[in-house]
């Protein structure tokens, strides 16, 4: 029983510190746009698509 007594204040203030560091997060812009950087990543356009050419003299791709 004095386990409880220890432990339930102590799950409070754990509880109470999540809480301050999630609304810093979502103060911070943390949690803004949760798929756009995992979209840029796939869909990069600052890459050229490289298109195999042929070669004139004997048609094997470079």
């Amino acid at each position: 029983m004095d386990v409880i007594y220890w432990l339930i204040p102590s799950m409070i203030f754990v509880g109470i510190v999540l809480v301050i560091l999630l609304m810093m997060g979502v103060k911070r812009g943390q949690f803004d746009d949760l798929e756009g950087e995992g979209q840029r990543i796939l869909f990069d356009e600052d890459q050229e698509i490289h298109t195999p050419k042929k070669n004139p003299n004997n048609g094997v791709d470079t």
